[in-house]
């Protein structure tokens, strides 16, 4: 197993350019802020940037809590990539992470600067520190549920190499409450959202009752109805679960774990 390090000030833009440099070394996996990415897939761990202070996100990027630090460490040992590109701040923190993980001894460190020009890289930080904005080198499907509340999104990027279109998705986050304060969103409101999407769905008689229940993956809403006789059941539940899926999102950045259809008769 070949490892890697990518390392330069944050907001210098290695999330972004992760991908491409895994690309020219061969390289199909990624640990970045606590993150183990394979291929486009997060296979394991607890994303830094989801932390509400700076101490904690470093505690986390560092892998110092144990169950975080086994649970990559295992994950990495099942999937057995041939190589890893190791990010970090600087060089010290790539050989801490690598130490903290037991991965063999690094075969490169790679200063940002050496793959990114001086526009780039101020690109990179008023992105950061103007907008908030914040790259995770992965899709947006597969990091949703760590990021429930956060607006998420997806950065597509196409290249044409040697006349073949390559497409690599990555995700931009911008963690919109954790620099304005704490944010709490009151379950009346993904009710009321819930509640006016359900009775403008064709076959619908009349919504019961509406019922939310948060937790730090997202929400799950329950939805009690009177359908309307003479309709297949089925096709207008499942519009019902995709409107309301669809609105709760896009008007909280809330992540919806589940939208439950509960039919309690015909009328």
């Amino acid at each position: 197993m070949e490892i890697y390090g990518l390392y330069g000030k944050s907001g210098t833009g290695k999330s972004y350019q992760a991908m491409s440099l895994c690309k020219e070394l061969d390289l199909e996996a990624i640990i970045d802020d606590g993150l183990f990415i394979y291929g486009n897939r997060v296979m394991a761990g607890i994303s830094a940037k989801r932390q509400n202070t700076k101490i904690k996100a470093i505690k986390t990027a560092l892998f110092t809590d144990d169950n975080h630090r086994r649970e990559v460490h295992e994950k990495i040992q099942e999937v057995n990539p041939p190589g890893i590109l190791i990010l970090g701040t600087s060089q010290e923190m790539v050989k801490k992470i690598r130490e903290r993980l037991e991965l063999p001894e690094l075969s490169g460190l790679i200063p940002i600067e050496d793959i990114t020009t001086e526009d780039q890289r101020e690109i990179a930080r008023k992105q950061r520190k103007e907008l908030g904005k914040h790259v995770i080198p992965a899709p947006t499907f597969q990091i949703k549920r760590q990021f429930s509340g956060y607006f998420l999104d997806p950065l597509r990027i196409f290249r044409n190499l040697g006349g073949r279109t390559t497409y690599a998705e990555k995700t931009v986050v911008r963690p919109t409450f954790s620099y304005l304060g704490d944010y709490d969103l009151s379950d009346r409101v993904i009710i009321d959202i819930a509640n006016h999407v359900s009775e403008r769905v064709t076959g619908i008689d009349s919504v019961l009752r509406v019922l939310a229940e948060s937790s730090d993956e997202g929400v799950r809403v329950i939805v009690t109805v009177i359908m309307k006789y003479g309709n297949i059941i089925t096709p207008i539940a499942e519009e019902l679960q995709q409107r309301v899926t669809r609105q709760v999102e896009a008007m909280t950045a809330f992540n919806v774990i589940a939208v439950d259809v509960d039919v309690r008769g015909l009328k």
